[in-house]
C-alpha cells in the first residue's frame, strides 16, 4: 500500500539555454499542446502559470475543482500545497535564527523533552532542517488511527517520541516528515504561538498572500478537491486531507505561492543574507543562480494532489503547476514546460504506471505484461521498488472483488521478484481468498524464508498450520 507521504523535491535540472529573449507566444502555444495531452489521458486538472521577472505571460486553469458538483478550477482556486509548506517552516526557523532565538547548532532536546532514543540528544536544528536527524516518516497505522483532532503537531509529537532513529544523527540523509513536525513543535515552544499563527504573521500578512489557508481548510471557499484516477474511475482524497501542520497541508493559489517562492529565493525580505550563507539549502543552490537554463523544483504531493514551483534562477523564470490529481503529474508538466522554455521537446505524457500496466493487462493479457514489464513501468517513481507496481494493482483489484485478476497479478509479481518476501505474502493472501489453503500456506512460508519478520505471514502460517 502506498504511504500518504508529503514529498518535497529539491533537485537540479540543467539544460542548454540559448540566451535569447523568450518567445512567449511559442512557449504558450506549446504549453497548451502539452497540457491538452495530459488532459486527453484524464490525469490532469489544475492551474499552470509561467512568469518572467514575476510577471505571468501564461496563466490558465483546467478541469474541475469538484467533480461531484461540476465546479471548474479557476485562477482563484486554492489547492493543497503538500510539503511546499515545509518551506514555510524553514523560513520561520531562519527568521528565529536571525532574531537570535535559536541557533543551527542548538540541540532539539534543549526545546523538546521526553525522547528515549539513545542518540536523540545529538540531534540539532540544522539536522532537522536538512533531513539528517535520523528520524524518518511518522505516517504509520498509529498515526492514521489517531482521531482527526489529534492529527496535529502535539498529537504526532507523542508518536515521534517513541520512533526509533534510522541512523546516527548527521551520518546519513533520509527524507523526514517527522523532522519537520519537530521543527514545528520547536517554533511553537520558542514563540508561544501556534504554527498557523506564525505562518500568518510572519509570511502570509507581510507578503499579502490573501489566498493562503493555514487552518479550518475544509471550510475554504474555492477549494480544489483532490482526485485519484483508479482502475475504474475517480476517487477523491478527502479521507487523507487533514489540518495543516509544519510538514505540509496548507492551501493557496498558484499565483500566491509564486509570490512566496520569489521572496524566498530572491532578496532578503524574509530573512538575512547572513543566515542564507549558513543554511544548507541555500548553500546547495548557490551555483544555480549563475547557470542559465537550469531550474530547481520545489514540490509537494500525495494521493490526489501534486504542486510544484520550478524556478530558473539565472533566468528569473517561474514555472508553477498545481494539480488536484495524483502526483507526479504537476511535476511532469513543469519539467515538460522547462524543456519547452529551453527549446527542447518535452517528454510524451503517459498514464500513471499502475494504470498503464492495468490497461496492458486488460487489452493484452498477463503474458504481455510479463514480457513488457520494464517498458510499461519506465515512468515509475525513481526511488521506489518496482514490485510495488503489481502489489498495489493487485490490492486494487482485490478490494474491488476482482479476485481472479488479482491472483494473476500477484502470481506474476512472485515470478518477476521471487526474492521479495512481500510478494509471496500478498500472493498467499489472494490464494486464501480463493480457498486454496495449502497453496496459501506454502506462499506464506516462502515469504518467511526470505524475510522472517513479516507479521502477516507469521500470523497466517500459525493459523493455517493449526
Amino acid at each position: 500500500m502506498k504511504n500518504y507521504i508529503l514529498t518535497l523535491t529539491v533537485a537540479i535540472f540543467s539544460t542548454f539555454c540559448n540566451g535569447q529573449s523568450l518567445n512567449t507566444k511559442s512557449i504558450s502555444d506549446k504549453t497548451d499542446t502539452l497540457v491538452a495531452q495530459y488532459q486527453e489521458l484524464g490525469i490532469f486538472s489544475g492551474v499552470v502559470l509561467i512568469a518572467e521577472n514575476g510577471k505571468p505571460f501564461y496563466h490558465k486553469a483546467f478541469g474541475l475543482a469538484d467533480r461531484e458538483k461540476n465546479i471548474p478550477n479557476t485562477l482563484q482556486t486554492a489547492f493543497v500545497i503538500g510539503s511546499m509548506n515545509k518551506t514555510f517552516t524553514r523560513t520561520i526557523i531562519l527568521q528565529l535564527i536571525d532574531e537570535k532565538k535559536v541557533k543551527f547548532s542548538d540541540n532539539m532536546v534543549s526545546y523538546l523533552s521526553g525522547f528515549h532514543q539513545p542518540d536523540a540528544g545529538k540531534i540539532t536544528i540544522k539536522q532537522l532542517l536538512d533531513h539528517t536527524s535520523g528520524f524518518g516518516d511518522y505516517h504509520s497505522p498509529e498515526f492514521f488511527d489517531l482521531p482527526n483532532d489529534q492529527k496535529n503537531i502535539q498529537g504526532i509529537l507523542a508518536i515521534i517520541k517513541n520512533m526509533e532513529l534510522l541512523f546516527e544523527p548527521g551520518t546519513e540523509n533520509e527524507y523526514s516528515n517527522a523532522g519537520y513536525i519537530l521543527l514545528g513543535a520547536i517554533i511553537e515552544k520558542v514563540t508561544g504561538k501556534s504554527y498557523a499563527e506564525n505562518v500568518n504573521e510572519r509570511i502570509k500578512k507581510p507578503l499579502q498572500l490573501h489566498s493562503l489557508v493555514t487552518q479550518h481548510i475544509k471550510n475554504t471557499p474555492n477549494r480544489a478537491i483532490g482526485y485519484m484516477k483508479t482502475i475504474d474511475g475517480f476517487e477523491d482524497n478527502e479521507n487523507v486531507v487533514f489540518e495543516p501542520k509544519s510538514d505540509g497541508g496548507c492551501y493557496a493559489t498558484a499565483a500566491d505561492m509564486m509570490k512566496f517562492y520569489r521572496a524566498y529565493l530572491y532578496g532578503n525580505s524574509l530573512f538575512s543574507e547572513k543566515v542564507k550563507k549558513e543554511d544548507g539549502f541555500f548553500q546547495r543552490i548557490k551555483p544555480i543562480y549563475q547557470e542559465k537554463g537550469a531550474g530547481i523544483p520545489l514540490a509537494g504531493g500525495f494521493n490526489g494532489a501534486n504542486t510544484v514551483h520550478l524556478e530558473m534562477l539565472a533566468d528569473n523564470i517561474s514555472i508553477v503547476v498545481f494539480a488536484n490529481m495524483d502526483e507526479p503529474v504537476a511535476e511532469n508538466i513543469a519539467f515538460g514546460i522547462h524543456k519547452i522554455v529551453n527549446g527542447k521537446e518535452p517528454s510524451k505524457p503517459q498514464l500513471p504506471t499502475i494504470l498503464n500496466v492495468y490497461k496492458a493487462y486488460k487489452e493484452n493479457g498477463i503474458a504481455y505484461v510479463k514480457e513488457h514489464f520494464e517498458t510499461l513501468t519506465d515512468n515509475w517513481f525513481e526511488n521506489d521498488p518496482k514490485d510495488l507496481v503489481l502489489n498495489n494493482l493487485g490490492y486494487n483489484l482485490l478490494f474491488k472483488g476482482q479476485v481472479d485478476d488479482a491472483l494473476q497479478i500477484f502470481k506474476l509479481n512472485t515470478e518477476l521478484f521471487p526474492k521479495i518476501g512481500n510478494c509471496w505474502d500478498s500472493y498467499g493472501e489472494v490464494l486464501l481468498k480463493k480457498g486454496q489453503k495449502e497453496e496459501a500456506l506454502e506462499a506464506y512460508k516462502k515469504a518467511l524464508e526470505i524475510n522472517p519478520n513479516i507479521p502477516s505471514a507469521k500470523k497466517m502460517v500459525k493459523e493455517l498450520e493449526n
